[in-house]
C-alpha cells in the first residue's frame, strides 16, 4: 500500500468518526463519548495531512498549531457558561476568515484559473467573509460591546442589502469568467469588501431573541466555507467534514426556527422585538412579591414542582444551588422536574449543558411539549430568570412579535413563582402579562441568593 493510500484510509477512518459522533452527540448520555471521537477523528486527520508528501516546511504550521491552542485554551479557561454563545459566535467567525484566507492564498499562488475553479474561489470568499463579519456583529450584539443588542433598522434597508447581493453576483460572473485576467484581483477585492459588508448588513436587524436562530445558521455557513476551501485545496475531508458541519447547522437552524415559529427568512429580514407592531393586549393584575420563606411554604407543601431556567440562571451562575434545592425537594417527597425551551438562553442546549454541569441529571429535564398537556397538574412552576419562553402573550396576543412562538405554559400550573432581579423585559422587549396573573408570585432578587435562601429554609424547617 502507496503512503498516498494510506493516508486516504486514514481520511476515510477519521470520517466515519465525524458522523459517529455526531450520532452519539444526538443522545445527552452519549454526547461526551460523541466529542471525544470526533476528536481522535480530527487528530488522525491532522496527522494524516501533515504527512503528505506536498508539505516540505513545517515551521509555520508549529507556530499555528501552539498559537491557536494557547488562545483556545485561553478561551475555554476565560470564559463562563453565560459567555459560551459569545464565544461560539467569535469561532464561526475564525472559521469563516481561514477559508477567506484560503481562498486569497489559492489566488494568489495559481491566479490562472478556470471558470469553475474561479466560482469555488468566488464561493468560499462570499461564505467565509460573510460568516466572519456576521460572526463578529452577532458577538458584539449578544456581549453588548460596541453595539446594541436591539434591532438595527432603517428605510430601505432589504433595497440596500439586495443591491449590495447583486453587486456580489456580477462580479462573481465576470471574476469566473475572467480569473486569470489582470483586474481579476480587484474583482476579488471589491467581492470580499461586499460580503463582509453583507455579513454586517444581515445581522444588524436582528434581536436578541433570535440569536440562538444566528448563532446555529452562522455554524452551517462556517461549515460552508469550509467545505468550499477543501475543494479549493483538494482535500477530501475537508469537504466531507464542511458538509456535515453545514448540513448539521442548517438542520438545527430550521429546528429553532420551529420553536420559535419564525421562517429563516423571517430572521434576517425582519428585526423581531423591534416595536413595529404595538401590542393591543392589557396587562391586568397586580405584581404580587414573596419572600423566601412565603415561598419555601408553597414549595414545601407541593408534590410536584416545575422548574423553568433560562439566561437568568446562567448570568447569576445558580445552578449549583438548584442542584441543592432539588435535593431538599426530592428528600421532602416532592417530583421534580426541569422544563427547557428550546431556545432557553442564548444558543441550543445553553441550559441543559449548565444544568448537568452541576450534575443534575439528564432524565429530570423534559422538553416543552412533554409538560404543557400535564401543566394544570404541576403545583408549583417555578421560572428562574426566563421570560420570553413563557410569556403568554405568544398564545393570547396576534399584535405581540411573540406571536405564535411555542412557549412553555407556565401560566396554566396551580401556582407560579418567578424568579427575576427585576420587572425587565425579555430579549424580545416585550411586557409578560404572566408577571400579573393571579397564581403568580414574583420572588425579586438574584437567582441564587434566593435559591440558597430556600435551601437554608428547607434545611432549618422553616
Amino acid at each position: 500500500m502507496t503512503l498516498e493510500s494510506l493516508l486516504n484510509l486514514v481520511y476515510i477512518l477519521s470520517a466515519i468518526t465525524f458522523i459517529l459522533g455526531f450520532k452519539l452527540m444526538s443522545n445527552p448520555e452519549s454526547a461526551r463519548r460523541g466529542n471525544i471521537v470526533s476528536g481522535i477523528g480530527m487528530i488522525a486527520a491532522i496527522v494524516a495531512t501533515l504527512m503528505f508528501p506536498e508539505i516540505v516546511r513545517y515551521q509555520f504550521i508549529v507556530i499555528g498549531i501552539i498559537a491557536g491552542g494557547a488562545v483556545g485554551l485561553l478561551f475555554a479557561y476565560r470564559t463562563p457558561m453565560t459567555g459560551m454563545p459569545q464565544m461560539v459566535g467569535l469561532l464561526n467567525g475564525f472559521g469563516g476568515l481561514a477559508s477567506l484566507l484560503v481562498a486569497w492564498a489559492e489566488f494568489i499562488a495559481h491566479p490562472e484559473q478556470t471558470i469553475f475553479g474561479g466560482g469555488i474561489l468566488w464561493l468560499a470568499t462570499l461564505i467565509g467573509a460573510v460568516t466572519f463579519s456576521g460572526s463578529i456583529i452577532a458577538w458584539a450584539k449578544l456581549e453588548e460591546r460596541f453595539i446594541s443588542g436591539k434591532p438595527i433598522l432603517y428605510a430601505g434597508q432589504k433595497y440596500v442589502t439586495l443591491l449590495v447581493i447583486a453587486g456580489i453576483v456580477g462580479l462573481g460572473v465576470l471574476f469566473a469568467l475572467d480569473a486569470g485576467a489582470s483586474n481579476a484581483g480587484g474583482f476579488l477585492v471589491i467581492v470580499t469588501a461586499l460580503a463582509l459588508i453583507l455579513g454586517i448588513l444581515v445581522v444588524i436587524p436582528i434581536g436578541g431573541a433570535d440569536m440562538p436562530v444566528v448563532i446555529c445558521l452562522l455554524n452551517s455557513y462556517s461549515g460552508m466555507a469550509a467545505c468550499a476551501s477543501g475543494f479549493i485545496v483538494q482535500n477530501n475531508l475537508l469537504i466531507v467534514a464542511g458538509a456535515l458541519v453545514g448540513a448539521s447547522g442548517i438542520i438545527l437552524t430550521l429546528i429553532m426556527c420551529k420553536a420559535m415559529n419564525r421562517s429563516v427568512a423571517n430572521v434576517f429580514l425582519g428585526g423581531f422585538g423591534s416595536g413595529a407592531q404595538a401590542s393591543t393586549m392589557e396587562v391586568v393584575g397586580e405584581i404580587k412579591p414573596v419572600k423566601s420563606d412565603e415561598a419555601y411554604l408553597m414549595l414545601e407543601a407541593a408534590n410536584s414542582v416545575l422548574i423553568v431556567p433560562g439566561y437568568g440562571l446562567a448570568v447569576s451562575q445558580a445552578q449549583h444551588a438548584v442542584r441543592e434545592l432539588l435535593e431538599a425537594l426530592e428528600k421532602n417527597g416532592t417530583e421534580v422536574r426541569f422544563a427547557i425551551h428550546p431556545v432557553a438562553g442564548r444558543m441550543p442546549g445553553h441550559m441543559n449543558v449548565l444544568l448537568a454541569e452541576a450534575n443534575i441529571s439528564y432524565d429530570a429535564m423534559v422538553e416543552m411539549d412533554a409538560v404543557n398537556p400535564t401543566m394544570e397538574t404541576v403545583d408549583v412552576c417555578m421560572i428562574i430568570g426566563a421570560n420570553d419562553v413563557v410569556n403568554p402573550a405568544a398564545l393570547e396576543d396576534k399584535a405581540s412579535p411573540l406571536w405564535g412562538m411555542p412557549i412553555i405554559e407556565a401560566h396554566r400550573a396551580r401556582t407560579v413563582i418567578v424568579m427575576k432581579r427585576s420587572m425587565g423585559k425579555g430579549f424580545a422587549g416585550v411586557e409578560n402579562p404572566l408577571f400579573f396573573r393571579n397564581n403568580t408570585r414574583m420572588l425579586f432578587g438574584d437567582a441564587k441568593a434566593s435559591l440558597q435562601a430556600l435551601v437554608n429554609e428547607f434545611k432549618t424547617g422553616h
